[in-house]
């Protein structure tokens, strides 16, 4: 459909429906294309901008290989659960005490958690997490070691793909459920129940309560939250290295790609974005005509 070359009659033609003209149904004049819209309203993306963006994705892809890594190594021996649980703890206490300084400094007129209340919750989840690391340990020993590492797989990826980037504080209901039930399955083949507890305690250190602390060093610190997305990179890479040298390599592959090479593929194709707007769009009810039909 395209602007009638031929010449009409007299009258000149109006766009509207409710009055016979003579013209054609499918006619219109030159001023079609007068109202032609291109790439309205499209963001302009910098390149180091969606790099740092893309951060986050590469720090949870090294969060995932940490704590895998952190498995292997206590599945092997070469880690107690009493380190790791003191470990887990030193960092929790750190991780919470920043989280407040940030938490204060975003929101200095609203009213935060008291720490009576986070402290009811910890000791509440530690509680039943310990009185259950029995019923844990025995949870999947009907269940072929192979299939357990095949579901873990499959849970850990699931969280990946489901994971709120977005908007991590709090963690999405999905991508938790998956990275806990992939955790159990895990500390489920380690070889007592507080090995067991020590596992599913450092998986909600990493799962539930790191991205929260994460999102507000990107709200709040971004300079400081670009470095620690680097150090968890750098982290993720050498923990697995130390264990497999081939799975830090496609670790190392997988981080470059999704923060250096997406986004460049990201800005590169922006330029053939090719978006047009006009008089052929849908109707839209204005806020005044909405007011007369009311």
């Amino acid at each position: 459909m395209g602007p009638d070359s031929a010449p009409g009659p007299a009258v000149p033609w109006q766009k509207v429906l409710w009055e016979r003209q003579p013209f054609p149904d499918n006619y219109v004049d030159q001023r079609f294309l007068e109202e032609l819209r291109r790439n309205e309203g499209v963001r302009q993306y910098r390149y180091w901008s969606v790099v740092k963006e893309a951060g986050f994705v590469g720090q949870q892809l090294s969060c995932v290989a940490l704590f895998i890594t952190l498995w292997l190594y206590m599945e092997q021996g070469l880690l107690s659960p009493e380190m790791l649980l003191l470990t887990s703890l030193v960092c929790a206490l750190l991780g919470y005490g920043l989280h407040q300084v940030l938490t204060s400094q975003i929101e200095p007129g609203c009213e935060p958690r008291t720490r009576l209340a986070d402290l009811q919750s910890a000791a509440i989840f530690l509680s039943f997490t310990f009185g259950f690391s029995p019923v844990l340990k025995t949870l999947t020993e009907s269940v072929s070691t192979d299939t357990v590492y095949a579901m873990s797989a499959v849970m850990l990826l699931a969280h990946l793909v489901s994971f709120p980037y977005a908007q991590p504080s709090p963690p999405g209901s999905l991508s938790l459920n998956a990275a806990l039930f992939a955790s159990v399955c895990l500390a489920s083949r380690l070889p007592g129940a507080l090995h067991t507890f020590a596992m599913l305690s450092c998986a909600l250190l990493v799962f539930a309560l790191w991205p929260c602390l994460l999102q507000r060093l990107r709200e709040n610190a971004p300079n400081q939250f670009t470095g620690v997305c680097v150090g968890m990179c750098i982290g993720g890479v050498g923990g697995l290295g130390t264990q497999s040298l081939g799975g830090a390599m496609l670790l190392a592959i997988a981080l470059g790609s999704v923060t250096l090479l997406c986004p460049l593929l990201l800005v590169r194709l922006q330029r053939h974005k090719d978006n047009i707007h006009g008089p052929w769009d849908e109707a839209e009810i204005h806020e005044d005509l909405s007011r007369f039909l009311h």
